[in-house]
């Protein structure tokens, strides 16, 4: 199964993530979100990174999660080349990203995303596949 695939978007850029469980297209779109910043093949796993969001809703939590793993790659200089998710709930995701500081020269930082957007923003289950879909400002 593809874990994800970038979706062209007239001045943004988006990603369709796929999933055999919530957990797993949550992992999936944070990889696919992290792809479209740098080239996550070039990420060491060597540190695990606790990554936790809240919402009222599932969609909206996948937003959440998104922007706290945005947030730190933002105010952490961190880079990550996987996700592991330990639980998906309604209204929580918990989970931990696996990565290394960023270096800019190693991971071949090829683009910048501002925010995940609800804009065409999509979670649903169909035929035993989760699909989500996240356009990003950029």
């Amino acid at each position: 199964m593809t874990r994800f695939e970038i979706l062209d978007h007239t001045a943004d850029v988006g990603i369709r993530a796929y999933g055999k469980s919530r957990e797993e297209v949550f992992a999936n779109a944070a990889l696919g979100m992290m792809s479209l910043i740098l080239d996550v093949a070039s990420v060491g796993l060597r540190e695990r990174k606790d990554v936790k969001a809240r919402a009222s809703g599932p969609e909206e939590l996948l937003v959440k999660w998104l922007s706290e793993i945005l947030f730190l790659v933002e105010t952490e200089g961190w880079a990550f080349g996987d996700f592991e998710v330990r639980q998906v709930t309604e209204e929580l995701a918990e989970g931990w990203g696996l990565g290394e500081p960023l270096d800019p020269a190693k991971h071949k930082v090829s683009g910048e995303i501002k925010a995940a957007t609800y804009h065409m923003l999509q979670l649903k289950e169909e035929n035993g596949t989760w699909i989500a879909q996240v356009i990003f400002d950029v």
